[in-house]
């Protein structure tokens, strides 16, 4: 097979080219932009482009499938030659449907917690010694790449509503066809794709629609508009509810009981116990047992940025999350209270997306921070250039939180002042952000500043 990439250096489209390449595969591929690590592992493989640019020359006769990433517009020089020769062309995920066809699927979607789900069937089918492929959108302990296509008999993937393609403008998840699939939740998000929430929970339906005759919807009960759109679908699918588990919270750890078998978790909050249900029923119709699950899920760490662990101290605790959204944010801040029910908690949230730097959808956000004893949200006048969004007043982030006490901060230097003065003595800090605090390596600046109160 002889393969080219269209925008090869995206996060994920690099990670399928080297697994391609893996496989036997020639690969080609072309970028006006290729960041690290993704230059670094295609140097590698030896399949990075010799040049940061487009090469429509490279697109020829014979090539069997000319993949497209979502970084390529409509006027892209090689998309227009491919289309030119009439050669196929693939969205990110119909290509990967098109290695899978003969596999069973198993498909993660959902608004939130679709990484760690999909994370922790992969370490549960790793531990057990089972043989599968996989696409997620993290990097986890225990994989060197966030994507594998071999031929092994199941692949296990992170649905995303996004839309595929410049060419396919509908939702990942659509291609991919599920006979086990899993949907943890709905709220609302991608604003600039999904100007309604009505037409983002159509996504939704469509989702489900897509599952394949016979095949299995894992969802959670506890999300009263999941519940009831998965009703209209009863009769073509089998339908499997989940909650939250049975647990306690012991010492600042958390004991989970699967199916009679108990054991203590590296994870912790409400929202990544729904995780690992959804996760058990999934690897459980896989044929996986409790006693099996229960142990391997004990030494999950969780997906990176994902409550991940920055600083632990003898009365401060750092983590970093990739929280954004506003359900994300709440069930973020909630879990960390929770565990730590005894210290302070210091937020800090960055706005980085296009949904959450928008205007209308400030009021998304109201409550959220709630939870936080000390409370900032930080978004940078680059991002919003980036994206060439207007200016986004403080006064309309105040409006939209509604958190007593707030600070709104636009530049760097005074979140770096903001982080100095915070106590952090019995305490935890909450990094939340999808960003990089406008460049800033805001982990280290923290557990600095930690260490030197200490």
């Amino acid at each position: 097979m002889n393969i080219h990439f269209i925008a090869i250096g995206g996060s994920v489209m690099h990670q399928l080219a080297i697994s391609l390449k893996k496989k036997g595969y020639e690969v080609t591929g072309s970028d006006d932009e290729i960041f690290e690590p993704a230059r670094s592992n295609l140097e590698k493989e030896g399949i990075c482009p010799p040049s940061v640019c487009w090469h429509p020359d490279r697109i020829r006769a014979g090539l069997d499938a000319v993949i497209l990433g979502m970084h390529a517009k409509q006027d892209n020089p090689e998309l227009q030659r491919a289309r030119s020769l009439d050669l196929k062309i693939y969205s990110f995920p119909e290509y990967i449907y098109e290695e899978s066809k003969d596999k069973t699927r198993v498909v993660v979607g959902g608004s939130h917690g679709k990484t760690t789900t999909t994370s922790m069937i992969m370490h549960v089918l790793q531990d057990a010694g089972r043989n599968f492929d996989y696409l997620v959108g993290a990097k986890l302990p225990g994989f060197a790449n966030s994507v594998r296509i071999s031929n092994a008999p199941l692949i296990i993937c992170e649905g995303d509503e996004y839309p595929a393609s410049a060419l396919e403008k509908i939702p990942k998840f659509l291609f991919l066809r599920p006979h086990i699939a899993i949907i943890t939740g709905i709220a609302w998000d991608h604003i600039n794709v999904f100007p309604t929430f009505d037409i983002y929970l159509e996504q939704f339906r469509l989702f489900i629609q897509s599952i394949e005759p016979g095949g299995t919807l894992i969802y959670n009960k506890t999300d009263v508009m999941l519940q009831s759109i998965v009703s209209q679908h009863a009769e073509s699918i089998r339908l499997v509810p989940y909650g939250i588990p049975p647990h306690q919270i012991t010492d600042g750890r958390t004991i989970v009981e699967i199916g009679g078998q108990t054991g203590k978790l590296e994870v912790f909050g409400e929202h990544n116990l729904l995780n690992l249900q959804a996760a058990w029923l999934a690897v459980n119709a896989l044929g996986i047992e409790a006693e099996t699950f229960v142990r391997a899920i004990g030494s999950f760490t969780g997906a990176s940025k994902r409550l991940e662990l920055v600083f632990s101290g003898p009365s401060t605790t750092i983590y970093r999350d990739f929280a954004h959204a506003p359900s994300k944010v709440m069930a973020t801040i909630k879990a960390v209270r929770q565990q730590f029910p005894g210290r302070r908690l210091i937020a800090l949230l960055e706005l980085h997306t296009y949904s959450s730097l928008n205007p209308d959808f400030m009021v998304q956000y109201r409550g959220v921070m709630d939870g936080a004893d000390d409370a900032a949200v930080f978004y940078s006048a680059h991002a919003l250039e980036i994206k060439k969004m207007p200016e986004l007043p403080a006064e309309t982030v105040m409006e939209g939180f509604q958190k007593e006490g707030l600070t709104v901060i636009n530049n760097k230097d005074e979140l770096a002042k903001w982080l100095e003065g915070r106590v952090y003595k019995n305490a935890t800090l909450l990094l939340m952000s999808s960003g990089n605090y406008d460049g800033m390596d805001l982990s280290s600046i923290a557990r600095d500043i930690v260490e030197r109160e200490s």
